[in-house]
């Protein structure tokens, strides 16, 4: 298959105009007649033996029903459900929708009220009586997991010239979407239920919350509107959908819940939260010979759905970033603490993988006085090795990682930095450069379906499982179908979030969509073409017909397809799977420069630079849109995200916008973004993804610039103003 299919073509987003003009419809928007009012009663303590009485509360205004941890069991509810779990890992506490006599973390949910208005069930929610008997936090193992080859690794280690080692920590983070989770559940007839609610994907939701609520998965629609953000956050199900459900189904009447901030910052699952010790084993000439890392992975209270996944499979493969590693091996202990659980955040692994990597390259580098540059340029794969296989398991079907790396480095400045370091210094200021080059895995190979209408009168409608959460998928699917075949963005509907509809899907998470989604509907446009050639081939009065940008030739004669299909006076209607033959693997080089003022320790980014290489863009703008945007996260994390927890109490400290500090515009400077087109081998559209690039290339870029700049080996996340100040004030 020839990558055509509107690639290259930068086309403004056709949703925009819904969401800058207010006509938007996010889950909180959606109301039904006669519905009902959730608000769950949160416990306070992070560990503790309760006794929840809600006898007062029940008779108050309003009041319709009240849900706890024996309700639950009296309906037949059941814990929530792991969607990865190792061999070797048994959850040590099955996460319930609603905590029984002992809840694991501030916040978990003691009870669910249902009022008629919203203000009767935070009144009557506060009337709940809870009873603590406080308990210590615990940090208990979870399960034990490696990959690699430990033998080969010692054996390296003994050959080394040079051991490089390092600890670091990857700070826990709070995913902080614009649209709060929310739910609406009502009854349907036949005992049916349907959910509507924010989501990454509707038929993960359905296929997780029906075995919990004891359902078959059938007798649950699952419908998500727009949503503001999704970052990993919610692909997951909640508790809080099943305990709507389960009051939906009592009362047969719709029942609301919409979490507020205090509530998203205790309850939402934080994203990494990683301790880990690196080894590099050298050689004497700067050549790596093997890598040992250990980490400590928090898992929260309970292990989430894929809260397992990432710090094992998910990235831990892709530890040994773009280097060409011989030895390597990893071991992962995964803990419970008294907080709350963890799960994907935007990268989900790889984002660790990189910074781990990144920062012990950087410290290499300063240990054996080679440049960051040149070490990096010794051992990376060369592209004449593709399709490389890592140690870490995966197989690389192409790079051009020095071509990449130069690209970056010319556009940044690199070589005069030196001039712009004086100037700083002058004005007593401390300026750093420092790069960082990452690899990640995307796409996966479990496929996807489409449906795709085409109507005599020109108009389409494709039915898609994955689920944009901003991105842009709008736009871009409908791209395809409109550049392939010559017909109207505006006449093309793209129907996604529906379990009523669209039987399955893969949903959005892993920068799967365009890889797979995208794949399969080229495929789909592919099959109209053929089958309107002979059609086309009549009206030319000619053999066969060549299509090409729309249009059915042959000699010097030409017809639209649109005209074809007119013609063929019916609609066409094509259903079909597209399952790639491997993952793919976009990389890319961030340039990062930043400006410190040691008497505030406050850190300004001055320059910033990325060159990527995601394989064939489809549309530059919403590629620039998601680079950018996931940079943005990356550099929070590197300088001012944290979610803290009180190291004595597990009581957690950073629960709202006033303690928890995300990124503004004012954080952000204008980025150098470019890209390098070395198409996917493996893909037939040659392209890589892109969803979470900016984020897995950030926080490492960032943190090697201001090591760079203070003249220091290493400093953990997020580099705070304090931090920094302490740091060059030698305050612990």
């Amino acid at each position: 298959m020839i990558p055509r299919f509107g690639f290259g073509q930068s086309h403004t987003r056709v949703e925009d105009r819904r969401f800058l003009t207010g006509r938007g419809c996010y889950t909180d928007d959606v109301n039904l007649t006669g519905q009902s009012y959730g608000m769950v009663v949160r416990s306070l303590l992070p560990h503790a033996d309760v006794k929840v009485n809600a006898e007062a509360a029940r008779s108050m205004p309003g009041v319709l029903l009240i849900l706890t941890y024996a309700e639950m069991a009296e309906q037949g509810v059941g814990p929530m459900v792991c969607g990865f779990l190792p061999e070797n890992a048994v959850p040590r506490h099955p996460r319930p929708v609603i905590a029984g006599p002992r809840p694991r973390h501030a916040g978990e949910p003691l009870a669910f009220v249902v009022a008629e208005t919203l203000d009767q069930a935070r009144d009557a929610a506060e009337a709940v009586l809870v009873d603590y008997h406080p308990l210590p936090p615990v940090a208990e193992d979870a399960f034990v997991w490696e990959m690699g080859d430990a033998a080969k690794v010692a054996q390296a280690f003994a050959q080394a010239a040079r051991v490089v080692e390092l600890n670091l920590i990857n700070n826990r983070l709070a995913p902080t979407a614009m649209e709060p989770r929310a739910c609406l559940a009502r009854p349907l007839a036949s005992g049916r239920l349907e959910l509507t609610s924010g989501s990454q994907g509707v038929h993960e939701i359905r296929d997780r919350l029906a075995p919990v609520l004891g359902i078959k998965a059938e007798s649950l629609d699952v419908i998500t509107p727009d949503v503001g953000g999704g970052f990993g956050l919610k692909i997951s199900p909640f508790p809080e959908q099943a305990m709507a459900l389960v009051a939906a189904r009592i009362l047969d009447r719709p029942v609301k819940w919409t979490a507020d901030r205090t509530e998203s910052f205790l309850t939402d699952t934080h994203g990494r939260g990683h301790v880990s010790n690196a080894r590099l084993a050298l050689d004497a000439t700067g050549r790596f010979l093997g890598l040992q890392v250990e980490t400590v992975a928090d898992l929260g209270a309970y292990i989430s759905n894929y809260g397992a996944y990432v710090p094992t499979l998910a990235g831990t493969g892709m530890l040994t970033g773009v280097y060409d590693i011989p030895a390597f091996h990893a071991r992962v202990r995964a803990v419970h603490t008294s907080t709350t659980p963890v799960d994907a955040y935007r990268g989900a692994g790889r984002p660790e993988a990189a910074y781990l990597i990144e920062r012990l390259v950087d410290t290499a580098a300063r240990d054996t006085g080679l440049s960051p540059v040149e070490i990096r340029k010794r051992n990376f794969i060369p592209p004449e090795a593709f399709p490389y296989a890592s140690a870490g398991r995966h197989t690389y079907d192409s790079g051009e990682f020095a071509r990449v790396m130069d690209v970056a480095l010319e556009r940044s400045g690199w070589a005069e930095f030196e001039t712009r370091r004086a100037e700083s210094k002058g004005r007593g200021k401390m300026r750093g450069i420092g790069l960082a080059y990452y690899i990640e895995i995307c796409g996966g190979t479990s496929g996807e379906d489409v449906t795709l209408t085409l109507t005599p009168d020109g108009g389409a409608e494709i039915l898609v499982g994955t689920q944009s959460n901003g991105q842009g998928h709008e736009t871009a699917y409908a791209q395809m179908v409109a550049a392939e075949l010559g017909l109207a963005m505006e006449r093309i509907r793209v129907v996604q979030g529906d379990t009523r509809r669209i039987a399955k899907g893969g949903g959005a998470g892993g920068s799967r969509s365009l890889s797979q989604q995208g794949g399969a509907i080229a495929s789909a446009v592919e099959s109209f073409i053929e089958h309107l050639r002979p059609q086309a081939a009549k009206l030319l009065q000619a053999e066969r017909a060549e299509f090409e940008s729309g249009r059915y030739r042959a000699g010097e004669s030409s017809v639209s397809f649109a005209q074809v299909l007119a013609e063929a006076g019916m609609p066409l209607s094509a259903s079909l799977r597209f399952r790639p033959p491997a993952s793919t693997f976009p990389n890319g080089c961030h340039v990062c420069e930043v400006e410190v003022d040691p008497e505030t320790g406050e850190t300004e980014i001055v320059r910033y630079t990325i060159v990527d290489d995601v394989g064939t863009v489809l549309n530059p703008l919403l590629l620039r849109g998601q680079i950018v945007g996931g940079a943005v996260q990356g550099i929070g994390q590197a300088l001012l995200e944290h979610a803290v927890f009180d190291p004595e109490s597990a009581q957690p400290l950073t629960s709202s916008l006033i303690d928890y500090a995300v990124p503004r515009a004012a954080h952000i400077p204008e980025i150098d973004f470019s890209t390098v087109e070395i198409p996917c081998r493996t893909h037939p559209l040659g392209l890589k993804g892109a969803g979470e690039a900016g984020t897995i290339g950030a926080a490492p870029a960032v943190i090697n610039a201001v090591c760079n700049a203070l003249g220091i080996r290493h400093m953990d996340m997020p580099a705070t103003p304090l931090a920094v100040w302490n740091t060059l004030n030698g305050k612990p």
